[in-house]
């Protein structure tokens, strides 16, 4: 299979540079699987398509503003992307200028606020950091860093909080799992009023979502890793809605990813944690998931494989196209799609 089989022409005018006013009244494409349908609907219309008895599994992670400006000692500037908190205050990281950082190189951040040093270089070119701080970490990150915004929006985020979603409630993630971004308080209360349940599953969503795909032939790729975990309460919800025949409706394909990782054949949960590297395009057999709420993706992304992989690649690139010919605002801060 071919990466360029998943190409389609975006003209750059449709990548939502910034978001809505209102989260809900982002604009909603439904798929049906069975009946080859598309739909035009608002985001806050979800409800409709949504039975009593289901479950909505939603990735509470936090955004963390992890893009930070610093000085070496030499008082060049330099920048770092924090990626994964392998331990304690090290931390896997992108630094730029990658070739002027080398191990044992320290770096100042705010004033001294913070400061770090290049421990080691790991695979794809990162660096091992070690951080030295005196205080909380997480509240000098919210007073020096920046939301690692991805590298398609070039528009300053005027409120942080709206890449992030109304339930993000775990720090670590690098990039925000952008299918929850539509969801408000409000929505989600009547989503519950009408009888549909909503679980938890926590992936730290990396950095790698935006690399692109460098191979040729789509089984070639290597996913990187991102670390995720989930709770009894949550595992009882699922495997609950498994059993009585009801649906399970991922909320972004970060929460497929971590269901699709730990269910089993039967499509039942447990409670877990770990890292996941699950790859999921064309030809594999889902096992949790019945039905997906997902942002437009990227040109030859492996999300873009995924979605086909669940509805198929023919129907999924009809659907881009009528995105684009009816002007669909597209990727993180777009609008979004149902396939059911």
């Amino acid at each position: 299979m071919k990466v360029a089989d998943f190409n389609y022409n975006l003209p750059e005018e449709l990548i939502a540079q910034v978001p809505l006013q209102k989260r809900d009244e982002s604009r909603l494409m439904i798929l049906n699987k069975e009946k080859q349908t598309i739909e035009h609907k608002v985001f806050k219309n979800i409800i409709d398509y949504l039975e009593p008895g289901d479950c909505l599994v939603r990735n509470n992670t936090k955004v963390i503003p992890a893009r930070i400006y610093g000085k070496k000692q030499t008082g060049a500037n330099v920048e770092f992307l924090l990626l994964k908190n392998i331990e304690g205050d090290i931390w896997e990281s992108i630094v730029r200028p990658g070739n002027k950082l080398h191990i044992g190189t320290r770096v100042i951040f705010g004033d001294g606020l913070l400061e770090a040093e290049i421990l080691d270089t790991m695979p794809g070119g990162t660096r091992k950091i070690k951080f030295y701080y005196n205080g909380i970490f997480n509240e000098i990150l919210d007073s020096i860093g920046l939301m690692p915004l991805p590298p398609y929006i070039h528009e300053e985020l005027q409120d942080r909080d709206r890449y992030q979603t109304v339930y993000a409630k775990y720090n670590g993630s690098a990039a925000a799992p952008t299918a929850g971004l539509h969801f408000t308080p409000e929505l989600l209360k009547n989503l519950e009023e009408k009888g549909i349940k909503i679980a938890n599953v926590t992936l730290h969503v990396g950095i790698g979502t935006f690399r692109p795909v460098k191979e040729t032939e789509v089984e070639k790729h290597e996913m990187h890793s991102e670390h995720y975990y989930i709770k009894q309460e949550d595992v009882d919800k699922i495997n609950e809605t498994k059993k009585q025949g009801h649906r399970i409706i991922s909320v972004g394909t970060t929460s497929c990813r971590v269901l699709e990782t730990i269910s089993d054949e039967n499509g039942l949960v447990k409670v877990s944690e770990g890292d996941t590297q699950i790859y999921i395009y064309p030809g594999y057999k889902f096992k949790c998931i019945d039905a997906l709420i997902t942002n437009f993706h990227l040109p030859q992304s492996t999300l873009l494989m995924l979605v086909s992989a669940l509805a198929g690649k023919d129907y999924i690139m009809r659907a881009y196209k009528e995105a684009v010919n009816k002007k669909y605002r597209f990727f993180s801060f777009g609008d979004a799609m149902f396939i059911m």
